[in-house]
């Protein structure tokens, strides 16, 4: 089952920006589905090799992406980890946002469903 413990090592697999290690965090049916999209729910990747390739898509477009002052609750089948995002886009603009990860865990503790959530900063 994953704990708190599991979901800070998660973040830090964001933190080196390392896809393999993110992915051994999912399962291969897993959806991810991000803040921003045409769609109620953002943009939804559906399958292991759609996920990974959204989770690249944030790497490639905030290149030094950091979550920070990272926080994390499991709650049975349910998670939640709460960050800080900083970094700057490939444009040059800087980035700082609060955010938060809700998550459906299985019951051997892989994220079957990653929901991301930022706020929006005007």
């Amino acid at each position: 089952m994953a704990d708190e413990t599991t979901l800070g090592a998660l973040v830090d697999a964001f933190n080196r920006h390392d896809l393999d290690a993110v992915m051994g965090y999912f399962t291969d049916d897993c959806v991810l589905d991000m803040p921003r999209g045409t769609e109620e729910h953002g943009t939804r990747m559906v399958g292991r090799d759609a996920v990974r390739l959204g989770l690249a898509s944030r790497f490639a477009g905030i290149p030094d992406v950091h979550y920070g002052d990272d926080e994390h609750w499991v709650c049975g089948a349910h998670a939640v980890s709460r960050w800080l995002l900083t970094g700057t886009t490939v444009e040059g603009r800087s980035i700082r946002v609060r955010g938060c990860d809700l998550f459906d865990l299985t019951p051997e503790g892989l994220i079957q469903r990653k929901d991301s959530y930022w706020k929006i900063v005007d």
